[in-house]
């Protein structure tokens, strides 16, 4: 049973709902299968020096055909929700044209496992993996793509709007824009820092027209965005890095919430921004400042900032994940009392933590995964936000980021996030030990 000073399960109510989040290239596979089309991460990673371990998402976790089995050891969890992403390559080829029932098929599998097992569906419309098709045609740089995403989410939505609790329109546009085509570490591997603040825009443009195409049809599921957020944190008091933290700040976190929730972007990055290939049409911000019913905040660091060291790391206190990641549960509370001291007045919505996690270099020794670190982060990141419920914030969800190892972007298969270890030769999955201590915590928070 779970054990520790820093939680008690009466600190969440009984409707708190409690989940785990995959997303669709990381772990389904089955890449050529039943007319699924190519998305750009599967021609990046067949593309040689882009992936560390030169691994693709061909076979993933097999979650296409083990979706079953999956499901089961969720409802073995005891959690309550489950985030996914639907693969718009798998259900569009090419991302326009006809239909593929045979994509749509699957999902409908899935839903119908969950149902079975009283686990709710919070689904995410796009989570990195564009048809090839689409960026043939120039991709999210192009403003029809944006159009074309709002057509997808109609139908999306259409067939299944009734039956989940939730449809997100993206998962971090940022990482999109910054690490797509920013600096290329992600597909479709462009460099070019102006482009990536135009398909910043165009991504948000896209959000607000697939919510105003939802928005039209009688479905019960709540429509919101997910976004990557983080504090940023001068490394002394110089008024310089206090500068630049506020900077970083409004280039990252409120460069995509000001625009959903005050119309505009934020003066503080725009001044330093190269505009010269920025184009926002007259009605974009309009139709970009949609009401949402949930803002998905996805929390993994803090952003440490030093304008005469710019390599400067923090002290890290708590150690770092094997993504070198700094360990700052702090970070999680100060962002979300920040958020809503920020956006209250504009209308910020009930918050969902749609990924928090960390990946550490997990040992499988005799079908048992002894992962102390993970358990310990899990307890510090709750304790997190029981602070900032205490505060007023109004978080009604949380999303373990991963149910199960799986294929990590850049990083292939080197980096085991999951509560679930994958034995990727045999596709066995381990119930590790944090699994086990989410699962009491979980159950002792209903009964509670």
């Amino acid at each position: 049973m779970f054990s520790n000073d820093l939680i008690k399960p009466t600190h969440f109510p009984k409707d708190f709902s409690w989940g785990v989040a995959t997303s669709a290239f990381q772990i389904e596979g089955a890449a050529n299968e039943d007319g699924r089309g190519t998305s750009i991460w599967d021609s990046f990673s067949h593309t040689v020096g882009k992936v560390m371990d030169g691994g693709t998402g061909d076979i993933a976790c097999d979650h296409y055909h083990r979706y079953a089995e999956d499901v089961a050891h969720m409802a073995a969890l005891g959690v309550d929700a489950y985030r996914f992403s639907i693969a718009w390559p798998r259900v569009q080829a090419l991302g326009y044209g006809a239909w593929n029932e045979a994509g749509f098929d699957f999902y409908t599998r899935l839903l119908d496992a969950l149902d079975a097992h009283k686990i709710a569906a919070h689904i995410t419309l796009y989570h990195w993996d564009l048809p090839q098709g689409l960026q043939d045609q120039g991709g999210w740089l192009q403003r029809e793509t944006a159009y074309h995403f709002a057509i997808y989410a109609e139908e999306v939505a259409r067939r299944f709007g009734h039956r989940v609790a939730s449809i997100a329109t993206h998962n971090e546009p940022w990482c999109t824009a910054n690490l797509g085509y920013g600096n290329g570490q992600f597909a479709p591997g462009v460099v070019d820092t102006v482009a990536a603040l135009q398909v910043s825009h165009h991504l948000l443009l896209s959000h607000g027209l697939a919510m105003q195409a939802m928005r039209a049809l009688p479905i019960s599921a709540k429509l919101g965005i997910v976004l990557n957020q983080w504090t940023a944190e001068p490394a002394s008091a110089s008024q310089a890095d206090q500068d630049e933290a506020a900077w970083e700040y409004a280039r990252s976190v409120q460069w995509f919430m000001d625009p959903i929730f005050k119309g505009h972007y934020p003066k503080r990055a725009l001044d330093r921004m190269d505009l010269t290939r920025f184009v926002v049409h007259d009605n974009d911000m309009g139709i970009i400042q949609q009401k949402i019913d949930f803002l998905g905040v996805n929390y993994y660091f803090r952003a440490f900032v030093s304008t005469e060291n710019p390599a400067r790391k923090p002290e890290a206190a708590l150690g770092l994940t094997d993504m070198g990641w700094e360990i700052y549960p702090q970070g999680l509370r100060d962002l979300l009392i920040g958020l809503k001291r920020e956006y209250d007045e504009f209308g910020l919505p009930p918050i969902y933590i749609t990924e928090n996690g960390a990946a550490f270099p997990d040992q499988l020794v005799a079908g048992l995964v002894h992962d102390s670190d993970r358990i310990a982060y899990l307890q510090m990141h709750l304790q997190a936000l029981v602070q900032a419920r205490e505060a007023g914030v109004d978080i009604q969800a949380y999303f373990y980021w991963s149910l199960m190892d799986n294929f990590e972007w850049n990083s292939g298969y080197l980096r085991r996030f999951g509560l679930l270890y994958v034995d990727y030769a045999t596709q066995k999955r381990y119930f590790k030990d944090s699994a086990f201590w989410y699962r009491d915590f979980i159950l002792a928070c209903k009964e509670a």
